[in-house]
């Protein structure tokens, strides 16, 4: 499996970020081998499956709105961190480096997001329009060479490969991943995702499966 610091390390490197800043893509590493009963697993999976998984309710405050409601200090740093299925549905390169794809990106909202991802020795531009993949979504926006980039799209990457982490083909534009065994995902702010490093922290224990599905410490990602 590979080293996830290292990894982050030489992204940085690539994208002349400065040591801890977030690229703009996440990039967990794969692993081969999923430990336990696999059968049990299976069995255990198609109950969960068979469960409606509801996120809980988000309070907002006064006449125009307000900020939502925290998640408990205790909860899990992944279920913290809203991941929205998606679509690019516009790329072009990136007029300032030649390593960065800019995407707008079909979450479901009212306009697509525009996000920047460190993509174009991987993927070409006709591979890009179109794919269903992940988004981090509630990340504070970051300028990439003078691209704003509202989130970032999730990978995984092996023997200097990286491939999308995708969503069933079913799976709605706009819903936001569960885990399986996890309380449902409570989103925290993206200004308590950056202060309290919430999502480096969750991206600590990131892997796929043989199935090349998203985990987190053994819970799969569910749509």
């Amino acid at each position: 499996m590979d080293d996830l610091n290292k990894m982050i390390g030489q992204l940085e490197g690539a994208l002349n970020l400065s040591p801890g800043q977030i690229p703009p893509e996440v990039v967990p590493p794969a692993s081969t081998k999923v430990g336990g009963d696999a059968k049990k697993k299976e069995k255990a999976s198609k109950k969960e499956k068979a469960k409606a998984v509801k996120a809980p309710k988000v309070t907002k405050g006064g006449k125009g709105g307000g900020k939502p409601t925290p998640p408990p200090a205790d909860y899990p740093s992944i279920c913290q961190i809203e991941f929205k299925v998606g679509k690019i549905v516009k790329v072009w390169p990136h007029e300032n480096a030649d390593k960065l794809w800019c995407e707008e990106i079909d979450v479901g909202e009212d306009e697509p997001r525009k996000i920047c991802s460190g993509l174009r020795p991987f993927y070409t531009e006709e591979q890009m329009l179109g794919h269903r993949l992940l988004v981090v979504a509630n990340l504070k926006a970051k300028n990439l060479k003078g691209f704003k980039s509202h989130g970032m799209v999730l990978c995984a990457s092996k023997d200097d490969k990286v491939q999308f982490i995708e969503p069933p083909e079913g799976a709605p534009l706009g819903e936001v991943v569960q885990f399986e065994g996890l309380p449902p995902t409570h989103p925290n702010s993206a200004a308590q995702v950056e202060k309290k490093k919430i999502f480096m922290e969750a991206a600590k224990g990131m892997v796929t499966n043989d199935a090349f599905e998203g985990t987190f410490e053994g819970h799969r990602f569910m749509t």
